[in-house]
Parts: C-alpha cells; structure tokens; sequence
C-alpha cells in the first residue's frame, strides 16, 4: 500500500467531519435553572394570581352596556313570542341590539323574520310598550332596520332545539 492510500484512508471522511463540527445536542438538565426549586415555581405562579383573586368586581351601573336597566330589557323582550314560531324574538334573533343611554333612553334596534310578517306593523309596537313599561326605562324607541336580513343562523341554541333545528 502506498504512502497517498494510508492517507486517504487515514483522512475523516466529510461525513465524519460534519459529525465532529456539530454542536452537542440540548439537554433538559441545561435547560433548566439549577437555582429555582419547585416551591420558587409554585409561589410565583400563585402571585400571578393573585391580584386576579383578590379583585373586587366592579360595581356595574344602571345604565349603559351590561348594565342591570339592559338586563332587565332583555329579560322583558324574552316574553314577547312571535305567534307563528313557539320562540321569543330575543332567541330567535330579532333583536339586534339594546343600548341604555345615561337618562335611562332605551333604543332597540331590531328586524322581523320577513317584510311581510303578518306581525310586521305590530311586533315593533309591542317591543315599544314592553320596554317602556321596564321600571326605570325614562323612554323607549325601536329602530325597526332590515339590514343585515335575518336568518336561521341568528338563532340561539336553545331556539334551534325547541323547533328540532339541532
């Protein structure tokens, strides 16, 4: 054998050069912090929170978003069935919004299932007087719109169960 084969030989292979130029592989014992025990762990994620725990809610207005005047709206509008369908209107999802302003003005924005509901020059009335008889309600008005159409898909869960949708 001559001196250029035991060279060749003797040479890494650029498989076995790469193989010794990698970086040794990641291991969990590096990963972790050798001075945070578990019970550092623990008390850390119970001060995340505990601000959280120990928030007092806040105290919700009369009026506006969420408020116990709009509440109270809903709940009355869910007594107000459409005569064909067994479904209140809120449920079956024609009502599309209830804002409560600071002087207790109720406006409810709201569509019919089609233009010509034999409930169409009725319905609007009814929510009317059903919102205003809210105790608290200074004044009611219903935005009767029909954009964006109503549709099936608007119904809640629970109106699709009572008419066997689900």
């Amino acid at each position: 054998m001559s001196d250029e084969e035991k060279d060749y030989i003797a040479a890494p292979s650029p498989t076995e050069q790469m193989v010794a130029s990698k970086p040794p592989r990641a291991r969990v014992e590096d990963a972790v912090d050798p001075e945070e025990t578990a019970g550092d762990k623990l008390a850390r994620k119970r001060d995340y929170l505990d601000g959280f725990l120990k928030k007092k809610p806040e105290a919700s207005s009369e009026t506006g978003a969420g408020g116990a005047l709009q509440e109270a709206v809903i709940a009355a509008l869910k007594e107000i069935y459409d005569p064909e369908i067994p479904v209140n209107i809120y449920d079956l999802g024609l009502i599309y919004g209830v804002e409560v302003s600071e002087d207790k003005d109720v406006v409810v924005t709201m569509t019919l299932t089609t233009p010509h509901c034999p409930v169409a020059e009725s319905m609007p009335a009814e929510v009317e007087i059903r919102t205003g008889s809210v105790p608290g309600v200074r004044d009611a008005e219903v935005n009767l719109v029909w954009d964006p159409p109503w549709g099936p898909d608007k119904m809640t869960d629970e109106a699709r169960l009572e008419l066997g949708m689900l």
